[in-house]
């Protein structure tokens, strides 16, 4: 039950502001112990409903013109367990199980979105550890901003005068809570401190969840457990023709509905997402990436968020080899990474390897739509190294430098966003692959005309988008336990998937 426990000191008021004596916190749940994952997610509701309806209702009747005489603050649940152990229960897991002795804990937030996800995560260290979970009330000041349900917009109400003030009054987003160091496998926790449970604390999760909305126009609640991303609308227009068709059916495929981007002003947002939804999330959500390495790190930074099964790129490439024909698909095996977005993240020198599971449904896939197998497959799909290049007009460097390292390396293509795709997976944990397709040759005199590039795309998109829809239908066949394996876990990795 609801407690009372003094909240953390309060900051410091503006300069030049009045300052607010007092404190008017959240009701605080303190520490209990719980062996049913359910009555465990029930007690994160409770906190987390509570905080936000305290912070909620407060900033309204700040806009609404209340002058407030109290500081507000309202704090995230938190995930406690502790071992004395180094014992691993099963050396075959892949997560849900301590990586030795110690006090492990992470923030938690919108329980209505990762709801399942929390369930299954407490479920398996019960199981795996024989000792309680441990949920109440964190110190983590959850930030005014994040409290906001999706439709408010309640600070367009106030004047610039008020919208300053904010800072006096409650929490404000800090970036110092939401950095990547648990990911990058740089964190180095303070002394006593506990040792990170999960890749991302609350704050941080809120933050990517109001990004993916501002990015792709939709809510987070639609997106899919399995993610297509592609560099061009002509895949897209495709992907609404069969997600119209297919939502609604009550076929074998199961898909329930199919969502589209929307925004205020009727414009797409920068990086548009439609889904493919199936009532479990075992649907497919396609994004509409753009060009280029920065949007494709910006939106699987936020992805990564939701813990997807799986991601794969789709899109168009430059075939290096002569003995590629327009048309042809390239199934990267490897990755050369000329990005230079992720450098500082995940060092060069850090290999990017393919992942069995999603080359085996790619390459079946393949199969599958066009008909051919064994090594017929050969006549229109190579295997390969894939080189991704921050310089769109990388073949007009004049020392060659770009074409001979990709010679060295074996690249068989050339894109701008798969090697960030990839690299990224890798980063976060989630399970990545790459399909591209031969749309030019300019190392060998092929280069997009108008009237060819028109009959490549009636041609190919259709194919080579059915081709990714059925790989991720053969992924989500094996079961997320399957995707989910050793390769992409560290020394001392995290608990969480």
């Amino acid at each position: 039950m609801p407690g009372a426990e003094p909240p953390p000191p309060v900051p410091a008021a503006t300069a030049g502001a009045a300052p607010v004596a007092t404190v008017r916190a959240a009701p605080f749940y303190p520490t209990e112990a719980f062996t049913d994952p359910q009555a465990a997610l029930e007690r994160i509701r409770q906190i987390h409903s509570a905080s936000v309806t305290h912070l909620r209702e407060a900033l309204r009747r700040y806009a609404d013109g209340e002058e407030p005489t109290e500081r507000v603050r309202a704090f995230y649940p938190f995930i406690r367990l502790q071992t004395s152990t180094a014992a691993r229960p099963d050396s075959r897991l892949a997560y849900g199980f301590l990586a030795g002795p110690g006090h492990y804990e992470t923030t938690v937030t919108r329980p209505d979105l990762f709801g399942d996800y929390y369930r299954e995560q407490m479920r398996l260290l019960i199981a795996n550890h024989g000792a309680p979970i441990e949920i109440g009330t964190s110190r983590q000041p959850i930030p005014v901003h994040f409290s906001f349900a999706e439709t408010d917009h309640l600070e367009s109400a106030m004047d610039p005068a008020r919208q300053a003030r904010l800072r006096d009054l409650f929490d404000l987003p800090d970036l110092s809570t939401m950095d990547d160091s648990i990911a990058n496998g740089t964190h180095e926790p303070a002394r006593a401190a506990p040792l990170p449970l999960a890749l991302f604390t609350a704050p941080r999760v809120d933050y990517s969840l109001h990004r993916l909305r501002h990015y792709t126009g939709t809510a987070p609640a639609h997106f899919q457990n399995f993610v297509l991303f592609t560099n061009y609308q002509f895949y897209i227009d495709e992907f609404v023709a069969l997600g119209r068709a297919l939502a609604g059916q009550g076929g074998p495929d199961g898909y329930s509905a199919f969502i589209e981007p929307a925004t205020p002003s009727g414009r797409l947002p920068q990086m548009p997402a439609w889904h493919l939804v199936r009532p479990d999330r075992s649907g497919i959500t396609m994004i509409n990436i753009g060009v280029g390495p920065a949007n494709a790190k910006t939106i699987t930074d936020h992805v990564a968020v939701l813990r997807p099964h799986a991601w794969i790129m789709l899109g168009h490439c430059a075939g290096l080899h002569s003995s590629q024909r327009l048309g042809d698909y390239v199934l990267a095996h490897g990755y050369v990474r000329e990005d230079h977005v992720l450098d500082e993240d995940l060092p060069l020198w850090v290999p990017v390897p393919a992942l069995a599971e999603i080359q085996q449904a790619l390459e079946a896939a393949v199969a599958a739509i066009t008909g051919l197998s064994g090594y017929e497959l050969k006549r229109v799909m190579r295997t390969g190294t894939v080189a991704s290049t921050d310089n769109r007009n990388w073949e007009l460097l004049p020392d060659n430098g770009p074409i001979r390292r990709f010679s060295q390396s074996r690249a068989v293509a050339l894109d701008m966003e798969s090697a960030t795709i990839a690299a990224n997976g890798f980063r976060f944990r989630v399970p990545y692959g790459t399909l591209l397709c031969v749309s030019d040759k300019p190392l060998h005199g092929e280069i997009k005309l108008p009237g060819m590039a028109d009959r490549f795309y009636r041609e190919r998109v259709d194919q080579h988008l059915r081709i990714g829809m059925c790989a991720l239908e053969l992924l989500r066949e094996q079961g997320g336990n399957r995707l989910h394996s050793r390769k992409l876990r560290s020394f001392a990795e995290v608990a969480f998937q």
